[in-house]
């Protein structure tokens, strides 16, 4: 059990990543939407849905849905493996770009070298990457490096030549717009206690040898069984909503006035 120093609103409220490439759209979409307006992107969501968002003291949830779809012009990357002997003494070592032209020569290197079966695979279009973001357009990437041949290490291991093309493309257009869910901080803590809390334990009927549990859960950071759950530990679990034959972590928990992130590990089956 890890104790969240944040209160619930806080906890609960999105903040704008750093950044040009995720941060700057999603400033953007928040200024256009907050209170009642709308942003649209191509080829990319700008806010995810879901998002609570705060504005002149009222409180938001951003609703991202697909409303159609553009033909736009864009730059599409795309690699080709270069062979040791060929690689150029100024070849581009990736890790010396900046995010916007480094994300997607890696997602590119982890397609090849998995043969498709990367997890980041789902953001390429084919054997090519869409540099839909804006950052991406104005990226080194995008507008330098057609040609070059780009490293992952410094000694050349991991070679490839990159190609960039404007192509015409169908892109799913995105549209976000703020629907507001209270318009006081104690009206949207309830909010966050319904929805962002998975165990509130001021409704949930604990015996008091598992209320014992879990406070020594919280003063150690964690309480252990072997063999056989006792009673008053499978009465935790269940409070606290773990399967005691599945391991889960992450489950938020509100209890005694402040949040704690909690994780339950079972043991393996043999």
């Amino acid at each position: 059990m890890d104790r969240i120093t944040q209160d619930p609103v806080a906890f609960a409220l999105y903040d704008p990543p750093n950044g040009d490439l995720f941060g700057e759209p999603a400033r953007a979409a928040l200024d256009a939407i907050l209170p009642d307006g709308q942003y649209t992107t191509h080829g990319y969501e700008a806010l995810q849905d879901g998002n609570y968002v705060e504005h002149d003291g009222r409180y938001y949830r951003t609703v991202t849905f697909v409303t159609g779809r553009a033909e736009l012009s864009r730059p599409v990357v795309r690699v080709s493996e270069v062979d040791g002997e060929a690689v150029p003494d100024d070849a581009v070592l990736i890790d010396s770009l900046d995010q916007p032209s480094a994300r997607p020569l890696k997602i590119l290197h982890s397609h090849a070298i998995t043969g498709g079966d990367s997890a980041a695979s789902d953001l390429l279009r084919g054997d090519a990457y869409v540099m839909a973001r804006p950052a991406e357009r104005d990226s080194r990437l995008a507008t330098e490096l057609d040609g070059e041949v780009v490293t992952m290490t410094d000694d050349g291991a991991f070679a490839q030549r990159v190609e960039v093309r404007r192509e015409q493309l169908t892109l799913t257009e995105h549209t976000v717009q703020a629907v507001e869910v209270a318009d006081s901080r104690e009206a949207f803590r309830d909010v966050v206690l319904a929805s962002v809390v998975d165990a509130d334990l001021a409704t949930v009927s604990l015996s008091t040898d598992a209320r014992d549990l879990l406070d020594e859960a919280i003063s150690r950071g964690a309480y252990t069984e072997t063999g056989e759950l006792s009673s008053a530990f499978e009465a935790l679990l269940a409070g606290l909503g773990f399967d005691p034959d599945e391991s889960a972590t992450g489950r938020i928990v509100w209890y005694g006035g402040s949040l704690f992130r909690a994780s339950f590990y079972a043991p393996a089956a043999n």
